[in-house]
């Protein structure tokens, strides 16, 4: 009988042989997109660019998500044996998304460009870990890996987030979000400055901040299931340069007399960052608070 019932076509995928694999390939292109994957990322940068600080948080902290969603909850569970079978081509383009990202990321001088392009590293590491799961044969490596990109998931939307509305607040100050033409801010607006530092600190996998026990796990499984991919760990060393060249150009130095009057954070705005520095910090000092939750379905999906 025919249904719209996820739950039957996971127990019984209703394709199977040539036609799971083009079905696969369909949801991996459009999924692909709203990732988004190099090579079909090119609209992200140009989008958070233009959208306001708000139509940036939503993107980068909800809307992305549901293309890694739909690797996880339709391409993975509904074509398994095609996924499997085309599992190494999507790792590959992972580790490629993750590290043109990171390197994209360390040649901008705007700032809201550069946060963007670290969310196309970010989901370069979600696809990876999915492509693990799909690839290995081992139950506890399946779980540690979906376990890994799920919290990718949900910690990238907590730091991203967060820094979006740091350089927002910037924007909103300086009427620039070119690095060259600020400096010093550190000393004129300290506050400010410091929760930016925090947050790009949990941006780069920083311990004891959200993005490490994910980035972590993805590895990890990754490890374990075609070691050669390892390789995407270098995308770390790349935006950890990033945000450091970010942070002196912006931060470190003498200000410039146009910024000495710049307020620091109000109220309202510790209002709206402080919950999501917060929870990075919680994430990445106890994650099990919100792995316990991950888990439990992600070792259903790894039977």
């Amino acid at each position: 009988e025919p249904t719209f019932d996820m739950r039957a076509w996971i127990e019984n995928p209703p394709l199977e042989g040539a036609a799971a694999m083009w079905a696969l390939i369909a949801m991996l292109i459009t999924f692909a997109v709203k990732i988004p994957a190099v090579p079909l990322h090119t609209w992200l940068p140009a989008a958070h660019v233009q959208a306001p600080t708000v139509g940036s948080v939503i993107l980068a902290g909800v809307m992305l998500k549901f293309g890694t969603y739909g690797l996880v909850r339709f391409a993975l569970q509904m074509t398994p044996d095609a996924f499997r079978e085309a599992g190494v081509v999507v790792l590959v383009l992972g580790v490629v998304s993750a590290l043109y990202g990171a390197f994209a990321a360390l040649a901008q001088s705007d700032l809201k460009r550069l946060v963007a392009y670290t969310s196309v590293n970010h989901m370069g590491y979600v696809i990876v870990g999915v492509a693990v799961a799909a690839i290995t044969l081992d139950p506890s490596v399946r779980t540690v890996a979906l376990d890994g990109a799920v919290l990718q998931m949900f910690s990238h939307g907590l730091v991203t987030g967060a820094l979006f509305l740091l350089v927002g607040m910037i924007q909103d100050r300086a009427h620039t979000r070119e690095m060259g033409e600020l400096g010093g801010l550190l000393k004129t607006v300290p506050m400010l400055g410091w929760t930016f530092v925090l947050a790009a600190f949990a941006s780069l996998g920083l311990p004891g901040l959200a993005h490490f026990p994910a980035e972590f796990q993805i590895f990890l499984a990754t490890l374990s299931a075609s070691p050669a991919a390892v390789v995407v760990i270098l995308g770390i060393a790349i935006i950890a340069g990033t945000f450091l060249k970010a942070l002196r150009e912006t931060f470190l130095g003498e200000p410039r007399q146009r910024w000495q009057s710049m307020p620091d954070l109000s109220a309202r705005e510790w209002l709206a960052v402080g919950p999501l520095l917060v929870l990075t910090v919680g994430t990445g000092v106890a994650p099990s608070w919100v792995l316990g939750i991950i888990h439990r379905t992600t070792s259903a999906l790894a039977l």
